[in-house]
């Protein structure tokens, strides 16, 4: 077993997961009662969203800037779509963040690469608000299917590729030195 444990890819996988249970823990029992957090980065990707479908030349259909409660973004005369918390991206910046502390590396490196990831992941996230809003505007048959499917793999893909950049370009682990198949 121990053995086992030195493994550095168990020892990854382990710590990925004990660090996202550790995460869904505060979330679930601290962060999102209060919810807050969970607001606030709402009102951002609607609020940013927004400005990027009025820089397209959209109209939206509520007002801005918007107001505490905004939840929801709509092109003038179409359908508008409600943001709700699992849609902010909390649960993705947990993940990544939780991926690249459980990898081994320069913690100076991680301090660094873990704000850009994040910041990477809510700019994706903007634009699928925004791209979403467009899709119910032009064809709302279209949502769900690009909700559930086309966005979510594309999101979850760009984490993927964050991480794998950090594993193989930053992280200064060598894997294949490291770890010898006997």
């Amino acid at each position: 077993m121990r053995s086992l444990l030195g493994h550095p890819v168990i020892r990854f996988f382990v710590a990925a997961i004990l660090l996202f249970v550790f995460w869904l823990l505060i979330y679930e029992v601290w962060l999102h009662p209060k919810g807050n957090l969970d607001k606030w980065i709402i009102s951002q990707i609607i609020y940013q969203a927004g400005l990027i479908l009025q820089a397209f030349g959209y109209e939206l259909m509520r007002e801005f800037p918007f107001d505490e409660n905004f939840r929801t973004l709509g092109i003038d005369g179409g359908h508008s779509i409600w943001v709700g918390d699992p849609c902010n991206g909390l649960e993705l910046f947990a993940l990544f963040a939780g991926f690249i502390i459980a990898y081994p590396g320069r913690w100076l490196n991680k301090l660094i690469i873990i704000p850009i990831g994040i910041l990477a992941i809510h700019i994706l996230n903007v634009l699928r608000v925004a791209a979403l809003a467009a899709i119910v505007y032009y064809n709302p048959d279209l949502l769900q299917f690009n909700h559930t499917y086309t966005f979510t793999i594309l999101v979850y893909s760009a984490v993927f590729i964050l991480w794998y950049f950090w594993s193989t370009r930053w992280s200064n682990f060598d894997f294949k030195q490291k770890v010898s198949v006997s």
